[in-house]
């Protein structure tokens, strides 16, 4: 029954994570969900900018301490093992869905394109962003990164393995992927209001801070392997790699 629950928390986080990601997309595009990035109650500028950083920096906060080695080996001594991935994951997700509810928008324009030539290729392009992020989680193990391996291979009482590092396709270009896929997601957009604006500069200046904090980690875990790495593939810029030293 214990492995059970385990499992079903598990799925049950994934649905949610899953759930947020489309529900991101209607966000930041505008489309087909409740309250987009450029609806609700207009209220000061400065209001507004202050709200939309404390979201966006609780969810930072978050996203950075549960990521770190450090506090997870300290927190499964709290949450079991299996679970840590699902809690992290399940917490994050809520944590946007917060943010996507209390965003206060800011309408006015930085820029505008009128023209639906335009508006598609933009709004094609932001598409390919979200593709691109979507794609390479699945090039790493997406069931394992968003804590539904962990959770299956306990309920089917096999030991966990740490996924095995590995360069393919996208990888081979360039290091987070990923984190790229957002950055075009979040600027690609034919309508980049003052909130829009607010919301793609903090997080890809988050992003970009955030990856170097990421690769200590992925050093720590992969050793010299992951360091070998950094020397013949591109960070966040896509590139031909360099030959092996």
């Amino acid at each position: 029954m214990n492995r059970l629950l385990v499992f079903l928390f598990g799925a049950l986080s994934y649905g949610v994570f899953f759930f947020t990601f489309l529900y991101q997309i209607g966000f930041v595009e505008g489309m087909l969900v409740p309250k987009a990035m450029n609806d609700g109650k207009v209220v000061s500028v400065a209001w507004a900018v202050v709200i939309n950083l404390v979201l966006l920096s609780l969810f930072a906060i978050q996203h950075t301490i549960m990521a770190r080695l450090v506090f997870k080996q300290w927190w499964t001594k709290i949450v079991s093992k299996p679970l840590e991935r699902s809690v992290f994951v399940l917490l994050a997700s809520l944590l946007l869905l917060l943010m996507n509810w209390q965003w206060s928008p800011l309408p006015k324009h930085i820029w505008h394109v009128e023209g639906s030539g335009g508006r598609t290729a933009l709004y094609a392009v932001s598409f390919v962003g979200w593709g691109l992020v979507l794609y390479a989680t699945f090039l790493i193990n997406h069931f394992d990164l968003f804590g539904l391996r962990q959770v299956w291979l306990y309920f089917k009482r096999r030991e966990y393995t740490q996924v095995e590092f590995k360069e393919t396709v996208l990888y081979s270009w360039v290091r987070h992927p990923i984190m790229l896929g957002f950055i075009i997601a979040f600027w690609a957009t034919p309508d980049m209001t003052q909130g829009h604006l607010v919301f793609a500069a903090v997080t890809t200046a988050y992003i970009l801070v955030g990856i170097q904090v990421e690769e200590r980690t992925l050093l720590a875990i992969h050793g010299e392997d992951y360091r070998q790495y950094q020397k013949r593939v591109s960070m966040i810029i896509p590139m031909p790699p360099k030959a092996a030293p």
